[in-house]
């Protein structure tokens, strides 16, 4: 597929992994990017961050409209100010840094993103919590399009419904800033849009399967799955910017 620059396999490989992000993240709030970012990066360095976060952009709206009653629109204005201050320092190293710097730095934010994942706190949703939470998850998303576990930490005392619903919200508020800052950047253009159509594909097929999963998945028992597999794949990104400096 010269279009893309992608054969069949790398293609339906690409989509097969958003699905089943997609499936986890409409189990558990969040797990889309965390797991996808870094196959998709392995695979073609193009389908991250822009075209998966316009995918996963898809998805969270789709989620903020179904659990619409569970959202808590108080901490909007502390999100929004928090995704703007995080966002441009990331899309001004977009701009500047060579491959292997952004291979180091991706892998970096993955493992980080894991470790922030296996921490359990009392943390309670404030506006206060939020707004810090999305300075974070700005950066990290506009980087490596993975934003979702500083939020998820703030809120992961919540009920599911509630869960899922302000996630969501946040997450669709800080993907359409991210992706603004990348198109200034020129770091999201028409193929890109053609890349995100395709990873679309299986935001569409993940979300038709989620409904039985979401009765079969156990929030705890999958998640060291999740994060290991993440973990693994972080570590294959980090060894092939390694191997590039020999």
């Amino acid at each position: 597929m010269m279009l893309l620059d992608l054969s069949w396999l790398e293609l339906g490989l690409a989509i097969l992994v958003v699905i089943v992000g997609t499936i986890i993240q409409s189990s558990v709030g969040f797990g889309l990017a965390l797991i996808a970012a870094p196959v998709l990066l392995l695979i073609d360095r193009q389908l991250v961050p822009g075209p998966l976060i316009a995918a996963a952009l898809s998805q969270v709206v789709w989620m903020a409209y179904k659990d619409r009653h569970a959202i808590n629109f108080s901490h909007f204005k502390a999100a929004l100010l928090g995704r703007m201050i995080g966002t441009p320092p990331a899309a001004f190293l977009m701009g500047t840094m060579s491959v292997m710097v952004f291979d180091l730095i991706f892998a970096v934010l993955v493992l980080t993103a894991v470790a922030i994942s296996l921490i359990h706190t009392s943390i309670r949703a404030t506006s206060r919590n939020v707004f810090f939470a999305t300075i974070a998850s700005g950066f990290m998303s506009t980087i490596s399009s993975i934003g979702g576990p500083p939020v998820a930490l703030v809120y992961q005392n919540t009920s599911g419904s509630e869960l899922r619903g302000n996630l969501a919200m946040l997450f669709a508020m800080g993907c359409v800033i991210s992706l603004t800052a990348l198109t200034i950047i020129g770091r999201f253009g028409l193929q890109d849009v053609y890349y995100s159509l395709f990873l679309i594909i299986g935001v569409i097929v993940g979300v038709l399967c989620s409904g039985p999963f979401k009765r079969l998945i156990d929030k705890q028992s999958a998640r060291p799955w999740l994060l290991g597999l993440c973990s693994l794949s972080a570590f294959m990104v980090l060894a092939r910017a390694m191997l590039s400096l020999f």
